[in-house]
């Protein structure tokens, strides 16, 4: 029996446990420094607006990430692989540009966010990228999977911190509801900021990042159940998150909307934690940053990486020594020094991460539609088909058009 004809297990609480783990870990990383940042913008500049739109975007976050669970599963093989197989070279690499330039842009914001919040706490950035850089080579060279997700985890917990900065803001739940229904769509700075958070909750990397993280952990057909689970619960907390993080500066500088924009890291720690005093405020919102840069910046270069790898090739996977997968440990390395030594020269990490993740936005017709095509490709019953397919490719479609839309009519206008 092949695995695209296998069926799924029954759930159990044993197996889920050992099977999770790619959803959640990529989830994690999909609340990234560059995506706090842009919530925080959204609630500082536009109030409540922004906060349904997060909600919006856990159904289409769901079933993308639930797609390459499928993929990974059904077939063991990565994105890349799959798109060269079925497609040729050219869009192989073609599909693997989009994913460099999103993992660039991505390692870039991840790096400034820990830089500003060594800054925040006196630490000059060139100290405090260093550290990262030794810690994040040392975690790669475990050569283990499982102790890479678990570390992750681990650290992409401290997101969490999020929850309880929203909640000590005491948002006004009249000011909630009016944002919810309050939608400025002929303002081209919301349509911008608007097309940020798209590209903030659906990236090119996370796509790549969750298929080759299935197949590396070895999980089959039988397992898409329990990973559906994993994937769904990823999904509504990076979400709960983003929310927080634009409910705590709505309720502190947005709720007139069109406030006052935010320029550096620690204009927003000011913003989001003034009730928890400044040396409590900092350390709690230095965390969360903290976590959401490491883990993404783990995603991201595994992700870059493995795709390389991938095309071209060679072995690209944890479970080999150094010896054996040079190309995919030198491509880890050389993004993490390269992306650091960037970083360390300044940057205006607002204005980039807002930018990157609409660049995101903008790539979404690419990644998606390669998605979808991949997915329509699978054999039995793995196979994007029936009345699934046409409500998923309607709502790719729409938030495709709608955040590219809106990207444009934001940097037009």
């Amino acid at each position: 029996m092949t695995a695209g004809t296998a069926t799924v297990s029954p759930f159990g609480w044993r197996r889920f446990l050992v099977v999770a783990g790619p959803g959640l870990v990529v989830m994690l990383a999909d609340t990234d420094a560059g995506s706090i940042i842009t919530a925080a913008q959204s609630g500082a500049q536009w109030g409540y607006r922004l906060l349904a739109l997060q909600f919006l975007l856990i159904p289409i976050l769901y079933i993308v990430q639930e797609l390459t669970v499928r993929l990974g599963a059904a077939t063991g093989k990565g994105h890349a692989r799959l798109i060269l197989e079925r497609y040729g070279r050219f869009w192989a690499w073609f599909s693997t540009g989009t994913l460099i330039l999103s993992c660039i842009g991505a390692l870039l914001s991840e790096f400034s966010g820990i830089a500003g919040v060594g800054a925040l706490m006196g630490v000059p950035a060139p100290a405090s990228l260093t550290l990262v850089v030794a810690a994040l080579l040392a975690i790669a060279f475990t050569r283990s999977y499982r102790s890479v997700e678990r570390i992750a985890i681990f650290v992409g917990a401290f997101e969490l911190v999020f929850l309880l900065v929203a909640w000590l803001a005491h948002p006004s739940p009249g000011e909630i509801a009016t944002g919810f229904v309050s939608i400025p769509l002929d303002d081209p700075k919301y349509l911008y900021l608007a097309s940020a958070n798209i590209g903030a909750v659906i990236m090119p990397w996370m796509v790549f990042f969750q298929q080759s993280s299935v197949v590396e952990k070895k999980l089959k057909a039988a397992d898409i159940g329990a990973e559906r689970i994993d994937t769904a619960i990823g999904a509504v907390i990076t979400q709960i998150i983003m929310a927080a993080v634009l409910i705590a500066t709505a309720a502190t500088l947005g709720k007139s909307g069109g406030g006052q924009a935010l320029d550096t890291v620690q204009e927003i720690s000011a913003a989001i934690t003034p009730f928890l005093g400044q040396i409590g405020g900092n350390l709690l919102f230095g965390l969360g940053i903290c976590g959401a840069a490491l883990v993404a910046t783990i995603v991201v270069t595994l992700a870059a990486a493995r795709t390389l790898g991938e095309v071209l090739g060679v072995n690209h996977s944890l479970d080999h020594e150094v010896s054996e997968a040079p190309w995919f440990y030198g491509a880890y390395a050389a993004a993490l020094i390269a992306g650091a030594l960037v970083v360390a020269s300044g940057v205006n990490l607002v204005a980039l991460s807002v930018g990157v993740q609409v660049m995101n936005a903008m790539l979404l017709p690419i990644v998606l539609g390669f998605l979808f095509l991949l997915a329509r490709g699978l054999p039995e019953p793995w196979r994007l088909s029936g009345w699934y397919a046409w409500f998923s490719g309607g709502l790719i479609a729409v938030t495709t058009i709608f955040g590219v839309y809106s990207g444009l009519a934001g940097l037009w206008g």
